[in-house]
């Protein structure tokens, strides 16, 4: 019976028993993501052009909030220097997961074609497969150009800097792209249900991202509590950001939620985590 067992955990995509999920997938991604790097590689001058070509579509995004500030001195009630630091902590955030995570939003056009089950049969947990399957290395120009958006904005920012101020720069980061990690994983179970729904799923991610990087003072607060209490991505940097630059928030909480960012993150990739697997069992190929 309990051969039986191993043996359904493999085919379903998850490692023998007794064995750390955690640990396997670690190292399924690394070998996975490791095969797509040196095949991309092999043509430096293609991967170079394409990593600047990352880098200037989405410094893009950039160039039309400095447009904005060719015809205004605030946006909101920021200054060109804090939208900069709100963008740079949006992108850094975002870019991370884009780069280990990018690849699940194909996830629904595998479940429509059955392609899945070849993933199913291989004796490495299958979410690990599916996000470093096609792993693209060119999106290290979002990260880099995140990551010059935000040096820049800490230049010319005046922050009245303390320990805790300095340390939640880094923490809003990593937490941030933990949190929208959750997010990728758990479109990504959604569309074990609603299968080839790629685009519902990058609403969220690639749109979150985007508002992410204005001041939440252009919305309506019925967004602001929305992507506060509902989805919580404001916790990826409009939280813990203004309390940085000193400046308050929409909905008035207390100044303490601004160092919640990694709970946050840690219970959101709990319940994605329920969310994919849930979805992965129910899954039941395509009958053919």
């Amino acid at each position: 019976m309990a051969d039986l067992r191993e043996r359904h955990d493999v085919h379903r995509g998850f490692p023998p028993a007794g064995r750390s999920r955690v640990v396997e997938g670690l190292r399924a991604y690394r070998l996975i993501a490791w095969m797509w790097i040196r095949s991309t590689m092999a043509y430096r001058a293609s991967f170079a052009m394409t990593v600047v070509g990352n880098f200037a579509g989405t410094a893009l995004d950039f160039v039309t909030i400095l447009l904005m500030f060719s015809r205004v001195d605030e946006l909101g009630g920021y200054s060109l220097g804090e939208v900069a630091f709100l963008y740079g902590l949006s992108s850094a955030a975002f870019g991370l997961t884009d780069l280990a995570l990018g690849s699940v939003d194909r996830l629904g056009q595998r479940v429509r074609d059955g392609t899945l089950d070849t993933l199913l049969v291989r004796p490495a947990p299958v979410l690990a497969q599916v996000a470093a399957d096609r792993f693209a290395l060119r999106r290290l120009g979002r990260i880099t150009q995140g990551l010059l958006v935000l040096g820049y904005a800490l230049v010319v920012v005046d922050i009245s800097w303390t320990p805790l101020k300095v340390l939640l720069v880094p923490v809003m980061v990593v937490s941030g792209a933990a949190i929208f990690a959750s997010v990728f994983v758990a479109g990504a179970a959604f569309q074990f249900v609603a299968q080839d729904a790629s685009q519902v799923q990058n609403s969220f991610t690639y749109g979150g991202t985007t508002l992410l990087q204005y001041p939440p003072t252009v919305f309506a607060k019925d967004l602001v509590r929305g992507v506060t209490f509902v989805l919580p991505l404001a916790f990826v940097n409009w939280v813990p950001a203004l309390y940085v630059l000193d400046l308050p928030y929409p909905l008035d909480l207390p100044e303490w939620v601004a160092f919640l960012p990694p709970l946050v993150a840690v219970a959101c990739c709990a319940l994605s985590g329920v969310a994919w697997r849930a979805g992965l069992r129910s899954y039941r190929s395509t009958g053919s």
